[in-house]
């Protein structure tokens, strides 16, 4: 929830602060916040420091893009997209395997900790190979009202589907005004994008049918995939009795 809230702002700061250094200030405080998971001493603490995580770590997708699209010249765009996609292959083949491997051997803070030396890795490279390739910046105000009607119908509807299952849905009041707040914040941010001349999400975009049909595919995509790595390890685990080491390996198919 805090990286799709985190996301939509990248953008507007991109161009107050310049695509290299949000990039850079971004990288360093998801290091920090991922050291500061890995010593959290309760589940609030961790939770807390994961919502920090999520939030610094939305503007990294697009930029890393947007900085590939910008310091390549055009005929190697697309081998620098090749790329940067396969990180989007490796890493749920590999994560689920070094995870596993790493809490039944090491403190489970190590799954944390581990982005540590990366994002120092990171920061330097960035550093060495963008100096003097800051983009433009120009001042431009936020849309406030849209970023409001944002929080409020993401926030209502994340913890709408978190607790349904808990209080049996629509059976209780809780999730029946959580259902309504969402899709009454949801449906005036649609309005209010449309109309505003600055919107924190363009809307507009939808307009091309290539984009929509991508969008939608790709959505259908990882709510496929996040059902079977929410579920699998469960099954693996208290099922069939697999170690956490082991849950890698079919997780990684």
């Amino acid at each position: 929830m805090a990286n799709a809230i985190s996301i939509p702002l990248t953008g507007w700061l991109a161009k107050r602060v310049g695509e290299v250094k949000l990039f850079l200030w971004s990288t360093i405080a998801f290091a920090i916040a991922s050291w500061a998971c890995g010593v959290s001493s309760s589940l609030n603490m961790l939770i807390f420091f994961r919502v920090i995580q999520g939030i610094v770590a939305g503007p990294l997708i697009p930029l890393s893009q947007s900085l590939l699209l910008n310091n390549y010249p055009p005929a190697k765009r697309s081998i620098a997209l090749a790329l940067w996609s396969m990180t989007v292959i490796v890493a749920p083949i590999c994560g689920p395997i070094l995870g596993g491997y790493i809490s039944d051997n090491y403190h489970w803070g190590w799954i944390f900790f581990i982005n540590v030396p990366i994002g120092v890795a990171v920061v330097l490279m960035t550093l060495q190979t963008l100096r003097g390739r800051e983009t433009r910046t120009e001042r431009r105000r936020i849309d406030a009202v849209g970023l409001a009607l944002l929080v409020i119908g993401i926030g209502s509807l994340q913890i709408m589907l978190d607790r349904g299952k808990e209080l049996d849905w629509f059976s209780s009041q809780e999730i029946i005004i959580l259902t309504v707040v969402a899709v009454v914040a949801i449906c005036f941010l649609i309005v209010w994008e449309l109309t505003d001349d600055n919107p924190i999400v363009d809307l507009s975009l939808f307009k091309s049918r290539n984009f929509t049909i991508g969008c939608l595919c790709i959505s259908l995509a990882y709510m496929l995939y996040f059902g079977a790595i929410v579920l699998l390890p469960q099954l693996l685990q208290e099922v069939y009795g697999t170690r956490r080491r082991g849950q890698g390996w079919p997780l990684r198919r």
